[in-house]
C-alpha cells in the first residue's frame, strides 16, 4: 500500500449538503477500493490562481490516503466524469 494526496476543487457554487456529499463519496471510494483514508482537510472556499471557465473561486479539500497502486487511476476516473470538480491533482507521498 502507497501513501496518496489528493487536492480537488469543486465548485463554489455547491450547497453545504451536496458538497458534503460529494466529499464523502470520495472517501468512501477510497475505503471501498481496500484503502484508508488517514486524513480529509476542508480548506474552504478560496479565489483561484486563474479563472477556469469564469469561475473565479472554489472550495478547496485535501485528502491523504492509503491505497494499490492502481487505484490513484480509479480515483481520477471518478473526479473527470464528476461535473462539480473543477480541478483534482493526485500525489504519491
Amino acid at each position: 500500500m502507497n501513501k496518496y494526496e489528493s487536492m480537488y476543487i469543486l465548485k463554489p457554487d455547491l450547497e453545504e449538503e451536496a458538497r458534503k456529499a460529494i466529499i464523502d463519496k470520495f472517501s468512501a471510494l477510497v475505503t471501498d477500493n481496500g484503502g484508508k483514508v488517514e486524513k480529509v482537510d476542508e480548506w474552504g472556499q478560496k479565489k483561484l490562481a486563474y479563472e477556469i471557465d469564469y469561475i473565479k473561486e472554489g472550495y478547496y479539500v485535501l485528502m491523504t490516503f492509503e491505497a494499490l497502486p492502481e487505484f490513484p487511476l480509479e480515483l481520477e476516473r471518478n473526479y473527470n466524469i464528476n461535473d462539480s470538480v473543477i480541478r483534482f491533482n493526485v500525489i504519491r507521498l
